[in-house]
Order: C-alpha cells, then structure tokens, then sequence
C-alpha cells in the first residue's frame, strides 16, 4: 500500500484532553518530554526537545499546553485569528505543526521536525508521560478503538528523510548518504 492509500480497520485513538482552565503553568509536562525523549533516556532535560509547549497570555494569566503534531513543508496560506475571552490569538500560538515559519517543534541539535508520540515504548506506558506528570489535571489520557479508513502515513524516518530532502535538496542527501557508507 503507498502514501495517500486508505483502508478500512480498527483503529485505537490515544486522545490527549487538554483543560487549558485547569493549566497552572509549572511546565513539568514539558520537562519530563524532554527527558523522556534524550538519548539516552532520561540522560538530559532540554524543553527546546519537548513535543509539548506551553503558551503564556500574560495578561489574562491563561497557559495553553500544544502538542506538537505533523511537519509540513510550506507555511500556512493564511494566519487566522482566533478571540478567546477577549482576546486575540494568532492561530500559531495553537498550531502543532513543525513548518519553515517557525523553530518551534523542532530537533534544536539538527532542525528534523518533532511529533508527539504518545511516549510510545517498550513495554507500552499506562499513560504518556506529561499526563502523568501533570498534577494539576490539566492533562488528561483516553485511549478507544473504532473502526475508520486510515490513509497510509509515512514512518518518522521517511519524514526526516523529506524534511531533509525539502531542506537541503535530494543530491544532498544522497551525497551524504553516500559519504556515510564509504567510512565503513
């Protein structure tokens, strides 16, 4: 089956319910990413790795926690805005995406975009990391199955892989990926 293919099978949704209300801001869900995800694990905590950010509205002293979601390699056509409460919000400030408009949601060291993954392991967590981390409820873990049409998406390697292509170039990486195997 190739890229942009559907089929039809039971699917488990892992849902992340964010309460922005409930948020206080103390940004442990963004450290304990960080660490979870340092190779090796646990072995550093830089936020600037965390597929979670936290933005701060000071003046209505409202944190909203954004998971980080899919790359995309062109910017968004359009900046929507969006008023909550009276104020104004660009759309930015909730996107997930890792787009050329912006460092954020991505590998600091090597620029790769970042995506959640529900702290995936092995074995698998009871819940990801920042839901348990968060003592504040502000994050809370669903998990069900349904059944729906998924369209074939590519693995994190092929995204690197094009994230790379569309930064560098296809020649690039190949003479890269060339230079590589030749140290062997």
């Amino acid at each position: 089956m190739n890229e942009g293919e559907f089929c039809k099978m039971k699917k488990k949704i892992k849902v992340i319910k964010i309460d922005a209300e409930k948020c206080n801001g103390c940004r442990a869900c963004e450290v304990i990413c960080s660490a979870f995800h340092a190779k090796p694990k646990y072995s550093s905590s830089n936020t600037a790795r965390s597929r979670i950010r936290i933005h701060f509205d000071p003046l209505r002293n409202v944190y909203i926690p954004v998971f980080s979601s899919f790359y995309t390699p062109a910017e968004c056509a359009s900046r929507n805005k969006y008023i909550i409460n009276g104020t104004e919000y660009d759309e930015c400030v909730f996107c997930g995406a890792s787009c050329p408009s912006r460092d954020l949601f991505k590998e600091p060291d090597s620029g790769l975009p970042l995506k959640c993954d529900s702290c995936e392991d092995d074995p698998p967590l009871e819940k990801p990391m920042c839901v348990q981390w968060c003592l504040a409820d502000a994050l809370t873990y669903e998990e069900r199955e349904e059944e729906a049409e998924e369209e074939v998406k590519l693995d994190e390697l092929e995204t690197g892989l094009e994230s790379l292509i569309d930064q560098f170039g296809w020649q690039k990486v190949i003479d890269t990926v060339a230079r590589l195997t030749q140290k062997d």
